[in-house]
This record gives structure tokens, C-alpha cells and sequence, in this order.
């Protein structure tokens, strides 16, 4: 990409929740940082105190190129409301709210770096949501916003899943969205909007914005998530380790896959389960796996960071995501990057990265018979290693071709220098 003067332009990325201890959303902006410094870009990163600790040590090379945004007793005051509610009800309200004052004190320290000289162009990948309002506008710079992706609902059949008290209040908060839009014009005023989907495109809460571009919300990073090597085939009928990694909530589905779990091993599959991540619904689920005989067989493993995640994985045979209102996905590609072929859910995300070639999508619908889907996925790939070992490899392939993260940052820095209408950076000297 030639010296840090070809390579880019000043970018600002701002993004108050970005952070490697959740991953999901929040490791997002961390992932445009890194790959953009990796090129000599000369990037900033703007993001809330709270990570100064995490961030500290993962980007203690770019100390300097990090600045903190501080809380205000606002922020502190809807923090304490957030932790009182129960976490649905604090998702639909006290988080936009949370969000929406953010926005708002964001704009004194945007407007401050861009006229100390360290920004030409402003990128706001978080959060992904198409409805969140953006208050980042007039700046005297090109602002990029995304890539978004959401607008997602829950299977037929599903609709008491979040509890219907809770379901009302995530309307609401949809609704009081598009009104602080329009309020807040940072999404109309964007010099781009990306977007991950059609879906995500519908659901943006400005119409007729003049650059709107789809672009893969996720990508892997391939230095870390890769095929092992000199590891033998497995031979037929032999243990069978599936993978889950997420959050541990309702909406994940997990409680159908450990019950599709005891389902193949009642069949007689040699079949465990590593579960990576933590969350509200672990006791719960701990609770089904107990009940439904297949507690020896599911290991809790709690959060572990990309590096012990891709640990994991190298000694899985498959990774299985049941989720009911996954907008995106990106475990399904860290998996397929592993040469892991995966067990999903037909609905949102995992379907627009996943096809019968790398892995098994399965319809949640009718719900009263998910489970047993799923374990009719689980026994194919049991019996089967060799299809099993051509789906991951088909799936490796299908990563580094589509979703690779250097291509990523490739497009956007593509992007940045459209913007500011300086083209394609000159060749490097032969």
C-alpha cells in the first residue's frame, strides 16, 4: 500500500462501545482500527472511558491514537435506572436513551479533532442498528455511517419468545427511533450509509439518501481464525464435538439445540457440545442441559478471547447457531474459516453467509419441531465425516474469497479516498 502518505487518509472512527471483552457488535470498530494501522493509515479512535483498561493493553502501540470519552452524571444516573430494570426492558429503553446522550456529547470531541487536523474523514460503524439516530453531522468533513445491519423479527410462532410485555416496549422504542432521526440528521447528512442487506436498506430510517451501499457488516480475520493443520480425518461413528459461541440469551435459541442435543445422543451419536460465551440465560440453560440428561456431555466454557475461541474450534468438528433473530453472524464465518461446517437457523444473518455447500440451515418454523431439525443436522454430519469435511472446506474457501478483513479495509480506505475525491493511491516504486 506504499508509506503512511499514500496510504490513506485521517480517519476517525468513532465508537463509544468498542471493545474486545464482548465481541459481537462491539469488536467491530476495533477490527477497522487495527487493519487501517496496519496500513499506516493514520486513524483515531474515539471511545468511551469505560474500555480504557481493555483498550490499554490490546492497542498499547496506539496509546496516542486513542482518545476517551468521559462519563457525565446523566450517563450515570441512566446506567443505575438500566441495572434496576429487567434486561429487555432496559434494552428497549434505557439503552436508546444511553445512546441517544452519547450521541450528544459526542459531537464536542468530533468537532475538536477534526479542527485539531486529525480527521478528513468521520466513520461511525457502531452502533449497527439502521434505526439508532447519529448526532455526528456538520462537522466540515465526509461522515460514513455502518455498515448497519438489523431490522430483524422473530420467527412465526415465536412471538411470546422475549415475552410480550417486553415485545411492546421494543415497538415502542422503534418507534421513538424514527422520530429521533428526524430530530437528530446525522443519518440523513451522511456522505455514505452502508449497509449489509436489502433488509437493512428497507429498515433505514431516512428515505431517498442518495449513497446508500452494501457492504458485509463482518469479516474474519484470517491470521487468527485458519484451518489446523495435520489434523487426521475422523472416521465414522467417532465423538462428535460441536462448538456454540455467543451470548447466552433467549434469543440465541440455545435451549432448542441442547434439547436437539439429547435427542442425537438418545439416537446413539456420540455427540458433545462446547458452549464459549456467558449471559443472563447461562443458569437456565444449565438447568436444561441437567434435565434433559446432557449435562456430562456440555462443557460452559464462559467468554474466552478470538485467540482461546479459534483454540476451541481447532479441535471441533462443527459449530451450531440456532439463533431466532440473528441479524448477522460473525462466528458462522470465524467457523467456516476454520474449515468447520455449520448448523444454523434459516432466518436473517446465518442465511446470507451459509449455503448447502458449507453447512445445513434449518428452518425454526414450525417451532414445536426445531429441535428435532436440528438434531436430524447434528446425526447428517455425525454419520457422514467425509460430507462434513467437504462442507468446512467449502466453507473456508468461501471466507477467504467474500469476507476476508484485509479485503474489508481494502474497500474502505476505497471508500475514504472516493469521498475526498483523491482516487486510487499511486503505485509503489518497482
Amino acid at each position: 500500500m506504499g508509506d503512511a502518505a499514500e496510504a490513506g487518509p485521517k480517519v476517525l472512527i468513532v465508537a463509544p462501545n468498542a471493545s474486545s471483552r464482548f465481541g459481537g457488535e462491539a469488536f467491530l470498530p476495533l477490527r477497522h482500527f487495527e487493519f487501517l494501522r496496519a496500513r499506516g493509515v493514520p486513524a483515531t479512535l474515539l471511545v468511551h472511558a469505560r474500555n480504557r483498561d481493555d483498550l490499554g493493553r490490546r492497542l498499547a502501540a496506539h496509546a496516542g491514537d486513542i482518545v476517551y470519552l468521559e462519563d457525565t452524571w446523566l450517563h450515570r444516573m441512566l446506567w443505575r435506572l438500566g441495572r434496576a430494570l429487567p434486561r429487555r426492558l432496559a434494552e428497549a429503553l434505557v439503552m436508546p436513551a444511553l445512546t441517544l446522550v452519547t450521541e450528544i456529547d459526542l459531537r464536542r470531541p468530533v468537532r475538536a479533532l477534526v479542527k485539531a487536523g486529525r480527521a478528513e474523514v468521520i466513520h461511525q460503524p457502531i452502533p449497527v442498528s439502521p434505526r439508532a439516530p447519529s448526532a455526528i453531522w456538520g462537522m466540515g468533513v465526509p461522515v460514513v455511517i455502518g455498515p448497519m445491519n438489523g431490522a430483524m423479527t422473530y420467527p412465526p410462532g415465536y412471538e411470546d419468545h422475549p415475552g410480550a410485555p417486553a415485545a411492546r416496549f421494543v415497538g415502542l422504542a422503534r418507534g421513538l427511533a424514527v422520530a429521533l432521526n428526524r430530530l437528530l440528521p446525522g443519518k440523513r447528512r451522511a456522505a455514505a450509509l452502508l449497509v449489509a442487506n436489502p433488509r437493512t436498506r428497507a429498515a433505514l430510517p431516512v428515505a431517498g439518501h442518495a449513497r446508500v451501499i452494501e457492504m458485509v457488516e463482518n469479516g474474519v480475520d484470517l491470521s487468527t481464525f485458519a484451518p489446523p493443520e495435520g489434523r487426521p480425518p475422523r472416521l465414522p461413528d467417532a465423538p462428535f464435538r460441536l462448538v456454540f459461541m455467543g451470548r447466552l440469551v433467549a434469543l440465541k435459541g440455545l435451549d432448542f439445540g441442547l434439547r436437539a442435543l439429547a435427542m442425537a445422543r438418545a439416537a446413539g451419536a456420540d455427540i458433545g457440545l462446547d458452549i464459549l460465551g456467558d449471559g443472563d440465560d447461562r443458569a437456565r440453560l444449565e438447568a436444561i442441559a441437567a434435565a434433559e440428561g446432557v449435562a456430562g456431555a456440555v462443557r460452559f466454557l464462559g467468554f474466552l478471547p478470538q485467540d482461546g475461541c479459534a483454540a476451541v474450534l481447532a479441535g471441533a468438528d462443527a459449530l451450531i447457531l440456532p439463533s431466532l433473530q440473528e441479524c448477522g453472524g460473525a462466528v458462522v464465518l470465524e467457523a467456516m474459516a476454520m474449515g468447520l461446517p455449520v448448523i444454523a437457523s434459516d432466518w436473517g444473518g446465518p442465511a446470507d453467509y451459509l449455503d448447502r455447500g458449507c453447512g445445513l440451515l434449518v428452518h425454526p418454523v414450525p417451532r414445536d419441531s426445531f429441535a428435532a431439525r436440528l438434531a436430524e443436522a447434528m446425526l447428517a454430519l455425525w454419520r457422514d465425516p467425509a460430507a462434513a469435511r467437504s462442507m468446512g472446506a467449502a466453507g473456508a474457501r468461501k471466507v477467504r474469497a467474500e469476507f476476508d478483513w484485509e479485503r474489508k479495509a481494502d474497500r474502505m480506505l476505497e471508500l475514504y479516498r472516493d469521498l475526498l475525491g483523491r482516487g486510487p493511491p499511486p503505485l509503489p516504486p518497482p
